[in-house]
């Protein structure tokens, strides 16, 4: 497994480093077969210091997990236990999905565009309709089953997913309800 163990604004240590892979290399024999990289990102607000795990895995779903606290070495230990407990939940459909799939998950790339709100300018009417792009990011659209589009929304924690549906091969969208359910947007 690759590691990418980096500090936004702090420097991270000798030993910090090998104390994250030795223990992510423990909780990757534990619950997840074949990952194939991890990013580790670690950065400081006020006293407090900022884990986020990224465990890609070589079904070509992505594990994350974020925490904080006041010490960076526990920072990093809250933030693997909560990864840990994703892996835990999701261990056992990682599992079958991993035989049933001979190959890893093909995606479609994408480009996303981070548009301007344009809360600033409250007391200006606009000129055009056309929103102001601010960013264009690369992105992938996953080409997965619906319930590996919903196990790969929780594994990240987001609220929602757009996939291309294997079994339709049409984009499909996932999504976390007020309720707390699942939605499911499928175009006719």
């Amino acid at each position: 497994m690759r590691y990418q163990i980096k500090g936004r604004q702090i420097n991270i240590g000798e030993a910090l480093q090998k104390y994250v892979r030795d223990e992510l290399e423990n909780v990757a024999a534990k619950y997840a077969q074949s990952p194939t990289d991890a990013i580790v990102t670690f950065s400081q607000i006020m006293h407090e210091y900022v884990c986020e795990i990224s465990v890609h895995l070589s079904t070509g779903l992505q594990a994350v997990a974020k925490a904080r606290e006041n010490e960076i070495y526990f920072a990093f230990d809250s933030c693997q236990n909560r990864l840990e407990k994703q892996l835990r939940r999701y261990r056992r459909r990682l599992k079958d999905h991993h035989r049933q799939r001979v190959k890893p998950v093909e995606s479609l790339n994408v480009l996303s565009y981070i548009l301007s709100s344009g809360a600033h300018q409250d007391d200006v009417e606009p000129e055009t309709l056309e929103p102001i792009i601010i960013a264009e990011v690369d992105a992938k659209i996953p080409s997965v089953s619906v319930g590996e589009a919903v196990m790969q929304m929780e594994l990240t924690g987001s609220d929602f997913l757009v996939f291309k549906n294997e079994g339709k091969k049409n984009i499909n969208v996932v999504y976390r309800r007020d309720d707390g359910n699942i939605g499911w947007i499928e175009p006719n």
